[in-house]
């Protein structure tokens, strides 16, 4: 039985609109630095980022009496407004049947390796905390008729620790924490960009001092490239993972992340070789993940080449069709690629076909108004004929329709209605998609504070390289939120931020200026555009699911040399208004050969195949299975546990990178807190202090 939901509900859980900006403050002071007098906004803390992890730490700074501002390069434009997929969700500890206790929690968060102990266990307990002051602002996240949270399995979960608003779920975060910091009076300023982190001090001493930015309204005769420094003594990076990275990327468009200008700055990262890779619409339609329902309704998938002719180019790989349909089936809570689950007909060998596909130049869609075909020679697919757990699952969902576009409508009508906002109907056409590039795990080094190395710099969501290899689905929002509190409580408690910054920037401000007078060189051979195309296509071609280390050894020279080539001759621009996306580029740049550098320096190590990318080698010890016989050319190494207890941290200083590993921090599962001798570390504030990174009880 279908229940219907009204247009109007499915309206507002879709088209999601955001609050207006108040008014930008005036910027009436100004430094001269560089030949340029440049607007100077003196503030106790900016926060990079509008999105839900850094409008998280704004307006809890805030309430807690700081003097913060949030800049954005576009509000509301990154990714958790405006991307995602309908397995966008929060996690949340709960009763023993879904979501059990805290430990365990941290267990599942962790499970896949090079992550913190202690973090974890933050993230796991910090969750409900997350929830309810998200609903308390407005979140609509679904609950049965006795108060309880509706809760179901994603990725890495087996539990079923998951919730969601729909597809819009971040969006709808991002909406009820700008509203509350609209309200709070914290100023949003828009249309800036973030160029260099400006520093003072020397050694252990180094602290942040500042940002340097470009804004287009700023610019003047006097101050061509519209730059606006913000005077700070403490800094939150929340923009986001490097999105244009990959060519092959389901990011919005325009996502460059901080990681860029945080190498820059000598801020250490961490676990940058580890990644997301998925199937998902191309970013050049309307970019967004195929996974939950999308896939668990079992459309049809096939692919098409220049001929015209369609293949069902799956039944190559799989033996039945009710194994066909039950891996399709999976890939809703399975969607990230895995190179263990190109083993043994499992799931990740849908992502290695239809990679194969489009590396064949064949365009791969799937088609909700057909049923699988069946595997040549077996019997037709059929809801009677499927796994245990697949038939389990669409039976409690009440999902026996005939057509995949009935059982869709049945059990995520949002998912239908999504598509139709950009112009896609899947009620009635088929929709193309491919394997991309969906999330960076790693980013920025930080402490179980959010802080980084660079005192005064913090990192938190995608920017923190805090979620180790793999992550149950949706753990990125609940780590963002989390993070995005206890940074404001560190910043807060320091009391760095509570009054506009003061003293002399000049020195600093002046270093930075001359850094980019000398990258920008009106004769240069290199632009944004030819920078762009060598970095994604490196990146798409030679870094994705699929790598070999002679392909990552070579990809290392060609990035290392396009560095030093753009260090040597600098970047090109024909107008004032091209200068922020060149200095984007010149920073990806950084960003794509310090993640070739490391993911090298690992392969180099004996690294093996995890979480988002299977290394293939001749000598590898695992080989997938298809249909017709061996896939000889994806036999790849198999993960070291070693390298689980692992990190790969990555400094760039002088010109050059340099790497190293560290332990995962350590979480004791026995340790008990006692409140009487523990209560006065929380009144004095000594669990902020450096004794306290040890693990939280």
């Amino acid at each position: 039985m279908t229940t219907e939901v009204s247009q109007q509900i499915l309206d507002a859980l879709t088209d999601v609109e955001m609050p207006r900006l108040a008014p930008e403050p005036e910027i009436g002071e100004s430094i001269e630095a560089g030949g340029s007098r440049i607007p100077i906004l003196r503030c106790g803390c900016v926060v990079v980022g509008s999105g839900a992890a850094g409008l998280r730490a704004a307006v809890e700074l805030k309430r807690r009496g700081g003097d913060v501002v949030v800049i954005s390069q576009s509000a509301w434009g990154g990714t958790s407004a405006c991307s995602g997929s309908d397995k966008q969700t929060l996690h949340t500890a709960n009763t023993a049947d879904q979501g059990d206790n805290y430990k365990a929690m941290a267990r599942a968060i962790r499970a896949g390796g090079a992550m913190d102990e202690d973090t974890a266990y933050i993230e796991a307990v910090g969750s409900g905390r997350a929830m309810a002051s998200l609903q308390y602002l407005g979140l609509p996240l679904p609950q049965n008729e006795l108060g309880g949270t509706l809760r179901y399995q994603t990725d890495h979960d087996e539990v079923g620790r998951a919730t969601s608003c729909g597809p819009r779920t971040s969006r709808l975060m991002v909406k009820v924490l700008a509203e509350e910091a609209i309200r709070l009076g914290i100023p949003i300023i828009n249309h800036t960009t973030g160029t260099r982190i400006l520093t003072e001090g020397d050694g252990e001493n180094r602290r942040v001092a500042g940002l340097l930015t470009i804004r287009p309204k700023q610019r003047s005769d006097d101050n061509p490239y519209g730059l606006t420094v913000f005077q700070c003594p403490t800094l939150v990076l929340a923009a986001g993972g490097p999105g244009e990275l990959f060519r092959d990327s389901v990011f919005p468009n325009g996502c460059f992340g901080s990681l860029g200008m945080a190498l820059e700055a000598g801020i250490e990262v961490a676990n940058i070789t580890e990644a997301q890779f998925g199937i998902s619409t191309r970013r050049e339609g309307f970019p967004w993940n195929l996974s939950g329902t999308y896939v668990q309704v079992i459309p049809h998938i096939y692919s098409v080449g220049e001929d015209g002719k369609e293949r069902h180019f799956l039944a190559d790989y799989y033996r039945t069709t009710q194994e066909l349909a039950s891996n399709v089936f999976r890939k809703g809570y399975q969607w990230p690629f895995h190179a263990t689950r190109m083993l043994d007909f499992k799931s990740s060998l849908v992502d290695l076909a239809v990679y194969r596909e489009t590396q064949a130049g064949r365009r791969v869609f799937m088609d909700f108004n057909r049923n699988l075909l069946p595997v040549p020679g077996d019997q037709p697919f059929s809801l009677d004929r499927l796994d245990n757990d697949v038939a389990t699952y669409l039976r409690n969902a009440g999902a026996d329709q005939a057509l995949p576009i009935d059982r869709l409508r049945h059990m995520n009508p949002l998912a239908i209605e999504l598509y139709r906002r950009y112009k896609v109907d899947i009620a009635t056409d088929p929709l193309e998609f491919s394997v991309n590039n969906q999330h960076m795990n790693g980013g920025v080094k930080v402490d179980i504070w959010g802080q980084s190395n660079l005192s005064g710099a913090y990192a938190l969501g995608e920017a923190a390289g805090t979620h180790g290899v793999t992550r149950p689905g949706g753990s990125a929002l609940n780590a963002g939120q989390v993070f995005g509190t206890r940074a404001a409580e560190h910043i807060a408690a320091s009391g760095k931020a509570h009054a506009a910054a003061e003293g002399d920037l000049q020195p600093a401000l002046a270093k930075a200026v001359a850094s980019l007078d000398a990258l920008l060189n009106a004769d240069s051979p290199h632009s944004a555009q030819s920078v762009r195309a060598d970095v994604q296509a490196r990146m798409s071609d030679k870094v994705g699911i699929i790598c070999t280390p002679e392909d990552i050894s070579a990809a290392r020279t060609d990035a290392r040399a396009l560095n030093v080539a753009i260090r040597e001759e600098g970047m090109a621009f024909a107008r004032p208004a091209e200068v922020g996306r060149v200095v984007q580029w010149q920073q990806m740049t950084l960003v794509s050969e310090a993640v070739i550098t490391a993911l090298d320096y690992f392969i180099a190590h004996g690294g093996g195949s995890r979480g988002a990318r299977a290394i293939c080698d001749p000598a590898g010890e695992a080989l997938p299975m298809a249909k017709s016989g061996p896939l000889d050319a994806y036999r790849f190494r198999t993960e070291k546990p070693e390298h689980q207890a692992e990190q790969i941290i990555v400094r760039f200083e002088d010109g050059s990178f340099e790497i190293s590993t560290r332990p995962n921090r350590p979480f004791d599962e026995e340790a008990r807190s006692f409140f009487e001798r523990d209560w006065p570390d929380w009144l004095t504030g000594r669990i902020y202090a450096e004794r306290a990174q040890k693990p939280t009880r």
